[in-house]
């Protein structure tokens, strides 16, 4: 996580980098900058809390296999931590409100992959579907990236679209959490025994 303070705005700043989640109940901003991953904005907007994920949900996964897919370990994983990090921050799950911003296609996955961006899309909406936590706006898929401003403790969210193709080092960024998220998923030994 990277921290600034912004003068336009008078507020601090937290950027969330892929795999990474923060929680705010003073007001922060937090920011990110999206290609294929996905960030999820969930708010309390009566206890002024907010929070934001940034995750990349590897490989296919079907809305019905959520709660099996070993895929889905990644997306939930990132869903969980967000949603505990708020409630220990004092914010109550039903009055828990979404905004979902991402899943561009800009990065080239292998065939054998599956449709990883319209996976992350339907994981997202299928999980707070299931939780019961209302989508209050969406900006998702297409071929741009976003750069998105999330206010938590109002929960407006300022966004912008770019080329990625064009913005060399989100492509570099990108392919980077890629390929640690496919190495270790293709690292675990086939073998290996789940406890449930």
């Amino acid at each position: 996580m990277k921290r600034f303070y912004n003068e336009k705005y008078k507020k601090n700043v937290i950027m969330l980098r892929s795999g990474e989640y923060f929680v705010s109940k003073n007001g922060e901003i937090l920011y990110a900058v999206l290609g294929s991953c996905i960030s999820v904005c969930l708010y309390d907007i009566e206890k002024k809390i907010g929070g934001m994920n940034h995750y990349l949900l590897p490989g296919m996964i079907h809305p019905d296999e959520i709660l099996t897919s070993e895929v889905g370990r990644y997306g939930m994983y990132a869903m969980e931590l967000l949603i505990g990090e708020l409630i220990k921050h004092g914010a109550r799950r039903e009055n828990l409100a979404a905004k979902i911003f991402g899943g561009g296609n800009v990065l080239k996955f292998r065939r054998g992959d599956g449709d990883v961006t319209g996976s992350n899309i339907r994981f997202a909406k299928k999980f707070l579907e299931l939780e019961g936590m209302p989508v209050k706006s969406e900006d998702l898929g297409g071929y741009s990236g976003r750069t998105i401003f999330f206010f938590t403790d109002t929960a407006k969210v300022l966004l912008k679209r770019f080329d990625a193709e064009k913005n060399q080092k989100i492509l570099a960024n990108e392919r980077a959490y890629k390929s640690l998220v496919f190495h270790k998923r293709v690292a675990e030994p086939s073998d290996s025994v789940v406890l449930f």
